[in-house]
């Protein structure tokens, strides 16, 4: 079990994700979508998203020294700096700032913010299991990785709130169909690149079910698939449903994408258990 500053490093990091992830997401979703009214989500989370970051940086430094005052020791934190873990804080702080700014500057403004959330998600190859490994392809696929994610993660808040106003049903079904024929090429893309990182972390099938890193993947996956079985009722059912008229798809469509949410933060907290306190198998 993890101690307390292990506990605490888990739910930052969960935090970190969720900010960074949500905000980026949004900022990526609107210029795709064309949505209108999601200044403020991605506000918010990218607020989020840099006061975990700056926690998870003083946190560092309690670790490195073993207690509370590692957190604004200036030696211990300009140590850090110095290292992978500083990098990640200044393209993170650098990134989300940029992103949150834009939402402030009209229409070029969106594109400065989506900028933003990719400098801000890139920053996690720099630390991380998939750092250690020094390899472009897998910094690559891990960018991809949370790029399709990001998106996935952006769409549904704006998605949801448009099924849930009888006046914006048809808006609904039009953004839910485009990002359908989207995620129909992301989705693989998604999966493709989650298993190759997850080959070359794990690396037999022996450290899949007899590691806790591995079994913590499995876990994760089995998540992932029950989302993908989310997204596809929305696609093949309540979407065209939608467009057909029925007001009654437009709730299911809003229970389903709450149901995402409730997944997609439980496979956000694995993650961050997953990258915080759990090893490589060896």
């Amino acid at each position: 079990m993890p101690d307390a500053f292990g506990l605490a490093a888990i739910v930052t990091k969960f935090a970190l994700y969720l900010g960074v992830m949500t905000a980026a997401g949004t900022v990526m979703a609107t210029l795709m979508f064309r949505l209108d009214r999601t200044h403020g989500l991605a506000a918010a989370f990218a607020v989020l998203g840099m006061a975990a970051t700056i926690l998870a940086f003083s946190l560092r430094g309690a670790n490195l020294t073993g207690d509370l005052s590692g957190m604004t020791d200036p030696e211990m934190l300009g140590l850090l700096w110095t290292t992978p873990v500083g990098t990640a804080l200044l393209l993170r702080l650098v990134g989300l700032g940029l992103l949150f700014v834009g939402l402030f500057m009209g229409r070029v403004g969106a594109w400065v913010s989506a900028l933003g959330g990719v400098v801000a998600i890139w920053s996690f190859d720099h630390v991380g299991h998939i750092s250690s490994r020094d390899t472009t392809l897998l910094d690559i696929a891990l960018t991809l990785h949370l790029l399709t994610v990001a998106l996935w993660i952006g769409v549904l808040t704006p998605l949801k709130r448009l099924a849930s106003l009888p006046d914006t049903f048809n808006m609904a079904a039009n953004v839910g169909h485009r990002f359908g024929v989207v995620a129909s090429a992301t989705v693989p893309v998604l999966i493709i690149v989650g298993g190759y990182m997850g080959y070359q972390l794990v690396g037999s099938f022996t450290a899949l079910i007899g590691t806790g890193y591995g079994q913590a993947l499995i876990i994760k996956v089995l998540l992932v698939g029950g989302l993908l079985g989310l997204a596809a009722a929305n696609k093949l059912w309540f979407v065209p449903a939608l467009r057909a008229g029925d007001p009654a798809a437009a709730s299911h469509l809003s229970k389903s994408i709450s149901f995402e949410w409730l997944v997609i933060l439980v496979v956000l907290g694995t993650t961050a258990v997953l990258t915080t306190h759990l090893t490589l198998p060896a």
